[in-house]
């Protein structure tokens, strides 16, 4: 335990600039058309912003303050100073090549939060895998089919596991279903190679894994595969993400998130406790 990747801190001080931003206009009475002409830009613009998701640029929120009618000097530096904050380049930058920018969102967020709660049905967590595993993932895609390209995208997401064992590792609450346990990607062995990296990780105090088994009723059979991303700031809403083939989507309305967040209660409740979820895993790599 101990290596912490630059990129974070950012990531949430985007956020806190942008909900920030939000409670400023709304305590004005400024409607986001109305903010968004002020820097010649669009409401949805404004929108992204509120929500941490695109770079600020200083004239714009500059423009933005006065709008609001922040005057005093120090308030406005304190703000101005969050937004040069809030640019840093993350470590991810270099992988812009092949990481589309709806993902990059996500990786921001990732390392910026302290609970991650996940649902898989087809593959092991991201977070979770070994290297041979991606890599057979992400052949199978089909969509990236160079050697190079296929190599970073297994590089970028080994580098991501680093957040596991951080100085501030987030606490990882994944219900795994049983389907991508046994579903064989790149054989047997490597199959196997997984499971002692899924009994290994299990066993880091911030790691909770649950299996979801073959025949398990409940939401189970009604929920895909969903992300909820929790943060230890209070002014930051709790975010679920929900992966496409060629895009995904961010949900942090509290009506949405709360129905998500019991959907992830009932998938715990229905599934394997902690040391039958390791007894699976032990079957399942003697049958394979």
């Amino acid at each position: 335990m101990g290596t912490t990747q630059a990129g974070g801190g950012a990531t949430v001080r985007r956020l806190l600039l942008g909900t920030q931003l939000r409670k400023l206009r709304e305590a004005r009475g400024v409607s986001r058309e109305e903010a968004g002409y002020s820097i010649r830009a669009s409401e949805s613009k404004i929108s992204r912003m509120e929500l941490g998701r695109v770079g600020f640029k200083e004239r714009d929120v500059a423009d933005l303050l006065t709008l609001y009618g922040v005057e005093a000097e120090h308030e406005r530096a304190t703000v101005l100073g969050l937004v040069r904050a809030a640019n840093t380049t993350s470590w991810w930058h270099e992988y812009g090549d092949i990481l589309p920018a709806w993902f990059q969102n996500y990786v921001g967020l990732e390392e910026a939060v302290a609970e991650i709660h996940s649902y898989e049905v087809q593959f092991v967590h991201g977070l979770l895998q070994t290297a041979d595993y991606a890599r057979a993932v992400i052949t199978a895609g089909g969509h990236v089919t160079g050697a190079e390209e296929i190599e970073r995208r297994v590089e970028l997401r080994l580098k991501r596991q680093s957040l596991l064992t951080c100085d501030h590792a987030p606490r990882l609450v994944a219900v795994l279903d049983e389907a991508a346990l046994r579903r064989p990607w790149g054989g047997p062995e490597l199959m196997s190679t997984q499971i002692d990296r899924l009994l290994d990780l299990a066993e880091l105090p911030n790691v909770h894994l649950q299996v979801m088994p073959f025949g398990a009723a409940g939401l189970s059979a009604e929920v895909g595969a969903f992300t909820l991303l929790g943060f230890a700031e209070p002014d930051l809403a709790d975010v679920v993400y929900l992966e496409q083939f060629t895009t995904a989507l961010y949900l942090d309305k509290p009506a949405e998130v709360a129905e998500y967040r019991h959907a992830m209660t009932n998938l715990l409740t229905d599934s394997l406790t902690p040391e039958a979820s390791r007894d699976l895993l032990h079957t399942v790599r003697k049958e394979l």
